[in-house]
């Protein structure tokens, strides 16, 4: 086999990661949108924001945390503002920028979001695995995300 395709397990892996990695978060978004009337992308941020001190971050920072493009981000806190979950405002400690803030709102649907969202990581993921395949599972994942980012797993 060349070293330009994927040797037949490679391929399998693969392919089997694409098609988790797809079902997956439609799954989680279903349960998400039926349980909570959140979208897993709003899930995402309200998760970000009740973390964080204050339940406050800049744009930039939740930029850095999800992995998203700004305007991406500034789509999704406009939809959110809307809806009263998220508020933006002029950012207290230097004047230059906005910081945005978890509403109300926002932290009554994470709140009751995040046990069903809990239950069906839990159903899909960590119940079929062993503790073994947990423990293999998390490393491959850290393994991947430091030859991605060049931080130690």
């Amino acid at each position: 086999m060349s070293a330009e395709w994927l040797t037949p397990d490679e391929q399998r892996a693969w392919r089997t990661y694409l098609r988790m990695s797809t079902l997956l978060p439609a799954y989680l978004g279903r349960q998400l949108q039926r349980e909570s009337g959140l979208s897993l992308p709003e899930y995402e941020v309200l998760v970000q924001l009740s973390e964080a001190p204050g339940n406050r971050m800049r744009p930039y920072q939740l930029c850095e945390a999800l992995n998203w493009e700004q305007s991406r981000l500034s789509h999704q806190l406009t939809r959110m503002e809307k809806r009263g979950l998220v508020a933006r405002q002029e950012c207290a400690a230097d004047g230059r920028g906005a910081e945005v803030i978890l509403q109300a709102d926002g932290a009554e649907s994470i709140r009751s979001a995040a046990p069903g969202h809990v239950a069906a990581v839990r159903e899909v993921v960590f119940s079929c695995l062993s503790e073994a395949d947990r423990q293999s599972f998390e490393k491959a994942c850290a393994t991947i995300l430091s030859a991605l980012t060049g931080e130690t797993p």
